[in-house]
């Protein structure tokens, strides 16, 4: 079975969504379908018209939530941002960061793109709601909404380093590809992928 996965992509992070994908690859038990979520490509198709975010937002800042239409509402989907390292068993860069319930939900999602209420997630939506409303996954109720272990989402900066590393490291706070994020939590676990 092959495992749909989009991955947020913004112009200022191309070694992180590099790493994120050769990551990925080297340490999936299954295949993969990769796409990256590009703000100025679905921009071109029509597929997308909101006008970037705040200064400091990622690319993919709003564009995450068109993952079960990109999918065709069809069957399972992950999303997540492109500063993950995936690996066995502030905000970024320094930007002001917003606070609000389920914040770092966001960033890595296993979306049942078949569910009814997903469908709900049009391009439309996608480029008109809130940030509020789509990051708090309003658009949904609380039944709907599972949870993904921490070990799977841990969050650099944010989390007590544990002893073993954790499957998925996030480098939400900024990573080794930016000059002064060099000395963060597996820095050089990193830079081996690079």
């Amino acid at each position: 079975m092959t495992l749909k996965v989009f991955i947020g992509w913004d112009s200022r992070e191309t070694d992180a969504y590099n790493v994120c994908v050769k990551s990925l690859k080297e340490h999936s038990s299954q295949e993969l379908d990769i796409t990256p979520i590009v703000r100025e490509t679905l921009i071109e198709t029509g597929e997308y018209y909101r006008p970037q975010p705040e200064a400091g937002s990622v690319e993919f800042t709003y564009t995450r939530f068109l993952t079960p239409y990109l999918a065709d509402y069809n069957g399972w989907a992950l999303f997540i941002d492109c500063d993950f390292l995936p690996r066995n068993a502030v905000k970024m860069d320094g930007q002001k960061q917003v606070s609000y319930p389920r914040k770092n939900w966001s960033s890595c999602i296993l979306w049942n793109c078949s569910h009814p209420s997903n469908k709900a997630l049009t391009k439309d939506v996608a480029s008109s709601e809130s940030g509020a409303f789509l990051h708090r996954f309003q658009f949904l109720s609380d039944e709907e909404i599972g949870e993904i272990p921490l070990e799977w989402n841990w969050l650099e900066g944010e989390y007590d380093k544990p002893e073993t590393p954790p499957a998925v490291i996030h480098f939400t706070n900024g990573g080794p590809w930016f000059d002064n994020w060099q000395d963060v939590d597996y820095a050089e676990l990193w830079r081996s992928y690079l």
